[in-house]
């Protein structure tokens, strides 16, 4: 395919030899690898715009990507077709940022880490916060609608996002960089492109808020019962701390027994061992001082409550570091223990102990002997509910052929529940078609009229997120 027309449209690089193309091709897990006539890394917002009109003249897919960190493959090109990788690496200006005003303005290629950083230096919070920070980009974070371990304090990054700038399928630059808080003049365009996964167009740039830095930061290590019971102390903690309260983690022994093995410097934080525990942030406006206190005085409440039965709390910056890496290390210590069958999903806050309780009960019975390795932010209602196979071992596609019963057992529960089956890691192709199942035929039939309306010749991202629409969907299930 002659690309001396797209080569002069755009300033910024076009990857066509097939080494080079080939960082591009494979998603970040290693479970989807894809083809491409080339990938374009354009400089500027009107770069970008220009490569999408020349592939809408010439009938190319657009797959965008940003830091390549999405774990359901929604940034993997498709493995045949004719499709072009439009990488945002190059857009990486902080244009902006305005301390009184509390806004940051960054290019999609921006990476997280970069962005949390400019605001520190101006003495801001950037709230997000991501294991893959170092590498995740702001385009894909907001293209994905990230959320992570502050959602109960921030919200996702939807709610950090003031305004956009996006260049549309049909190749225009829409400018919606506008700093404000209140702005009721129609239709939130912003919203319809936040979280749609590049299947409309391709966020260039953000206005994003930033927060005070917090002054005082204490994390505690809380033994807890049961969900329950965590579930009761997250109440106490929220009716105490209000908005100090910063992140609430739930992390079975389970877990914390796999960090054991595979991470040398890991320690147990308690003496004793629980079934469960509660990794618990306070931060305070004030002082590191009155975030101790503040977090002294529910633990001890909690205590007496019969909430927790124990709690380490950090003294310094190198322990508050320590507890958050037994967190942080689950999902790669889960990985190192061999395949893994891997559920993303939210739910109701209230709920959760029963769905736990029900649904590892239904697993059993059904699986007898795999392990259930569940974690995740208890404060905002969103679990990483995954199996590994037994301590025992398992023949690896003895375990792969497990995954589709199990996830529709899990999916099916999520749904009766009130749920949804995918709380933060978006659909891409991984969870793409059994969304559809669970989505109803007017919710389907409404976002196919947003995709077939901005997006008419299906070239943005094609194959992503939205599933075949078939009204037998939601009550079949044989399909």
């Amino acid at each position: 395919m002659d690309l001396s027309d797209l080569r002069a449209g755009f300033a910024g690089r076009l990857l066509t030899d097939a080494d080079a193309l080939v960082p591009f091709l494979t998603d970040w897990r290693r479970k989807w690898t894809g083809q491409a006539i080339a990938v374009a890394q354009p400089d500027t917002a009107d770069g970008v715009a220009a490569v999408l009109r020349w592939c809408r003249a010439q009938g190319v897919a657009v797959v965008p990507q940003g830091g390549n960190t999405g774990l359901s493959g929604g940034a993997t090109p498709a493995s045949s077709g004719r499709n072009l990788v439009l990488s945002t690496a190059r857009l990486q200006r902080i244009r902006a940022i305005d301390p009184v005003g509390q806004t940051a303005t960054a290019e999609a290629g921006v990476t997280l880490q970069q962005l949390q950083d400019a605001a520190r230096e101006a003495g801001r919070l950037f709230p997000l916060s991501l294991a893959a920070q170092g590498t995740c980009t702001i385009g894909g974070n907001l293209a994905t609608n990230a959320g992570g371990v502050q959602v109960l304090r921030y919200g996702t990054a939807r709610e950090l996002c003031l305004g956009l700038e996006v260049a549309t399928a049909d190749g225009a630059l829409w400018n919606g960089l506008r700093p404000l808080r209140k702005d009721n003049t129609g239709y939130a365009l912003r919203d319809l492109y936040i979280g749609s996964e590049g299947t409309l167009g391709i966020i260039t740039a953000a206005v994003l808020k930033l927060f005070p830095l917090p002054r005082g930061q204490v994390v505690a290590w809380v033994a807890v019962a049961s969900p329950a019971a965590a579930l009761a102390l997250l109440a106490l903690a929220q009716q105490r701390l209000a908005a100090e309260l910063t992140a609430f983690e739930l992390i079975s022994d389970t877990c914390l027994q796999l960090v054991e093995r595979h991470v040398d410097a890991a320690r147990r934080p308690l003496a004793d061992a629980a079934p469960w525990y509660v990794l618990l942030e306070v931060s305070s406006a004030h002082s590191e001082q009155a975030a101790t206190q503040a977090i002294e005085a529910l633990l001890e409440d909690a205590l007496d409550a019969g909430h927790a039965s124990d709690a380490a709390l950090s003294a310094s910056l190198a322990q508050f570091r320590s507890l958050w890496a037994l967190r942080e290390d689950i999902s790669e210590c889960q990985g190192a223990e061999g395949p893994t069958i891997k559920h993303d999903i939210a739910l109701p806050i209230t709920r959760i102990p029963d769905f736990i309780t029900t649904t590892d009960a239904a697993l059993a019975r059904h699986f007898p002997g795999l392990r259930m390795v569940v974690f995740g932010h208890l404060g905002d209602g969103n679990l990483h509910y995954n199996l590994s196979p037994p301590v025992s071992g398992m023949a690896r596609a003895d375990f792969t052929a497990l995954e589709a019963p199990i996830n529709r057992l899990v999916h099916d529960a999520v749904d009766a529940a009130g749920g949804s089956i995918s709380a933060e890691h978006g659909l891409g192709v991984l969870r793409r078609d059994e969304a559809a199942r669970y989505k109803s035929p007017v919710e389907q039939r409404l976002m196919l009229a947003i995709k077939q309306a901005l997006d008419p010749l299906n070239l943005m991202n094609p194959g992503k997120l939205l599933g075949t629409p078939r009204s037998t969907h939601h009550n079949d299930p044989e399909t």
